[in-house]
């Protein structure tokens, strides 16, 4: 199975305020990017369709349930979390709840019949990094610093070596960065 993360992040490495809010990430207000075309999603679009399931941890599960709707209607979404012993009865059906390490969840998703599994959330990136179980990353890297906040990344207990597959910037100072992760 094919483990993949599509991610923004602050120059400095952060993926959130400390509070979790994303009032520095273009379009998280609702309006345009600038300096982007209308319709301009970065690829988003192309990388949803190409994965058949996503699993987020807890923190990013909380932030999607403060959107206008759930942004992942058609897509089958486990949330990974040691806290949580249900899920809010408005959810979709499509949405389930587990308590397992990586290394479980991908054996029961290969299990299932899923393919490719978008992996969302700091923590959860960090733990399927750890694990080893991450295949490629596209990090979309907006020009700012926070200073502080929730980082992509923490402390890891080895080196991951990443390859280079393709870099765009964009008339806005954003760059985006898609890496496989080198099994070593």
């Amino acid at each position: 199975m094919k483990n993949s993360v599509f991610i923004a992040s602050s120059l400095d490495g952060y993926i959130a305020r400390e509070n979790g809010e994303l009032d520095w990430l273009p379009g998280a207000d609702g309006k345009p990017i600038e300096g982007l075309e209308e319709n301009d999603d970065l690829g988003f679009d192309a990388f949803m369709n190409a994965v058949d399931v996503l699993v987020m941890g807890r923190n990013t599960f909380e932030a999607a349930l403060t959107f206008e709707s759930w942004p992942y209607v058609n897509m089958p979404v486990v949330v990974l979390s040691s806290t949580l012993s249900r899920l809010p009865a408005d959810i979709p059906e499509s949405v389930s709840l587990r308590n397992s390490s990586p290394k479980e969840l991908v054996q029961e998703l290969e299990t299932t019949g899923y393919k490719h599994a978008y992996i969302d959330g700091g923590k959860t990136i960090q733990r399927f990094l750890a694990a080893r179980l991450i295949d490629e990353m596209c990090i979309t890297t907006i020009p700012v610093l926070l200073g502080g906040g929730i980082p992509l990344f923490g402390e890891m207990n080895r080196d991951i070596q990443l390859k280079l597959v393709e870099s765009k910037s964009f008339a806005n100072g954003m760059l985006q960065t898609k890496y496989r992760v080198l099994r070593n």
